[in-house]
């Protein structure tokens, strides 16, 4: 009976550390990518530039509760759909543009006549036999 209780107590712990990987490598990732999914879909604006779960893209014009309305095309057609529906934003109305900085132009400096020393370039000329 001493050797069954040594196996139980050791498929227990194997269960206990499956579980336990499970929730550190699936659950919890997952947990925290639904949580930033749903604080996107809470803080949309009317401005902000989105992309629907069905791939139509799309600026908010007007936020409700449950809903907003996005106005798409050329023709500015609009649709009112649920908040769920949006997979992406692409481009907020209240974020900071930033400016790209230009490329350095590196500009020898002047050099004065008498900083210049002469350079003098010996000339081997090819010897003919």
């Amino acid at each position: 009976m001493g050797g069954n209780n040594g196996t139980l107590v050791g498929n227990i712990v194997m269960l206990v550390a499956v579980f336990a990987a499970f929730y550190f490598f699936l659950i919890r990732p997952q947990k925290k990518k639904d949580r930033s999914i749903q604080d996107m879909r809470n803080n949309l604006q009317v401005g902000d530039e989105v992309v629907t779960i069905g791939g139509i893209c799309g600026k908010i014009v007007k936020t409700k509760a449950d809903t907003i309305v996005i106005q798409v095309g050329a023709d500015r057609v609009k649709f009112e759909m649920m908040r769920w529906a949006i997979s992406s934003v692409t481009s907020t109305k209240n974020a900071p543009k930033q400016e790209e900085e230009a490329p350095k132009k590196v500009v020898p400096k002047r050099l004065k006549k008498d900083d210049v020393e002469p350079v003098e370039e010996e000339v081997n000329a090819p010897e003919e036999n």
